[in-house]
């Protein structure tokens, strides 16, 4: 088993960073977007992009993966 890119790591992390950690910057109800409270707001945009994150790291792991079989096949 291959150790991941760190470019995939950090497209792993910023769904978790942003909300695990980012809680104390808009814990606020008041403003609303889309007639949603913010913070409520703030998750649900995270469950929509974490996917994208995470496609994000998945390329970057198809794209290393392709480069080291080029790689391999260039030295028989």
């Amino acid at each position: 088993m291959k150790r991941p890119s760190l470019g995939a790591i950090l497209l792993g992390l910023i769904p978790f960073i942003a909300v695990c950690f980012s809680v104390s910057l808009w814990d606020r109800i008041s403003p609303t977007v889309f007639g949603l409270p913010f913070n409520f707001f703030w998750l649900v945009a995270w469950i929509v992009l974490t996917p994208l994150c995470m496609w994000g790291a998945y390329r970057f792991e198809l794209r290393r993966e392709s480069g080291t079989e080029n790689q391999k096949g260039g030295e028989r």
